[in-house]
């Protein structure tokens, strides 16, 4: 089984820093973020293109190297969550989030039993085509696998806490366009309110031994937001930061 590169750093006290893909679905976008020396990769299946033959392709690439490959959903309907699961995700990434029984329902669709209902489709893809001991499998994926809640409305904020302590959940995600959407203040990302909420979570995710992540585009966003107490870091989306090199190089070219 593929360790978990993300639990490993965290337990470490160090923080992961990842990537997303949602526009590059290329056999070697897996090798080019490998050598820019990032964690993990979240896969993205709510706002992208990407069919699931795509998503499959994707995580079998990423096998290739240590990254941990994630893939956001683009709901919490246990469909979506199992079949990334059994291409080799090593967690999801569920969007809007916003109470404990959601919370509850995608642990359940990604954990193994006793502590989840997931399917067991074994000796496949999943494991590299070789039958693996059941139990042990089943004990190591539960205890190797991450469930990603995004926190993305302001329902979500109220039931913070219920969120939290759900058993199972390890990550809160700031969700932060559609927080600000959601709190009446789109894209104001200085505003007290948006800062605030930032800071709750974090605040509640350390209070509940989880990591606090959110995904800036720039590094002064992401310096910020790591001040207030963010310690999972994506970095922009994969045709962002293309787009913003290109755009600099062809400007400099031209001045």
């Amino acid at each position: 089984m593929k360790q978990n590169r993300v639990r490993q750093l965290l337990a470490e006290g160090k923080m992961p820093i990842g990537h997303m893909i949602m526009e590059f679905s290329t056999r070697g976008i897996a090798k080019i973020v490998e050598a820019a020396g990032v964690d993990f990769v979240l896969v993205d299946g709510e706002h992208s293109g990407f069919d699931l033959g795509q998503i499959d392709d994707l995580l079998a690439w990423f096998k290739a190297t240590p990254i941990a490959p994630f893939v956001r959903v683009p709901s919490s309907d246990y469909h979506f969550i199992a079949r990334v699961m059994d291409a080799g995700a090593l967690g999801v990434m569920v969007p809007n989030v916003k109470s404990a029984e959601q919370a509850k329902s995608v642990v359940n669709a990604m954990r193994y039993a006793p502590e989840g209902e997931r399917g067991l489709g074994l000796g496949g893809s999943l494991n590299d085509f070789v039958r693996p001991n059941p139990k042990e499998y089943m004990h190591g994926a539960n205890r190797n696998n991450m469930v990603i809640c995004q926190i993305e409305s302001k329902e979500a904020l109220d039931n913070l806490d219920a969120i939290a302590s759900t058993p199972g959940v390890d990550v809160l995600w700031v969700g932060h366009f559609d927080l600000t959407q959601s709190l009446g203040i789109v894209g104001e990302f200085q505003h007290d309110e948006f800062l605030n909420a930032l800071k709750r979570v974090a605040e509640v995710s350390k209070q509940y031994g989880q990591a606090t992540g959110i995904q800036p585009s720039n590094l002064e966003q992401a310096r910020a937001w790591m001040d207030i107490g963010c310690n999972m870091i994506s970095y922009s989306a994969d045709h962002g930061v293309y787009s913003a090199a290109l755009r600099s190089a062809v400007e400099a070219l031209r001045g």
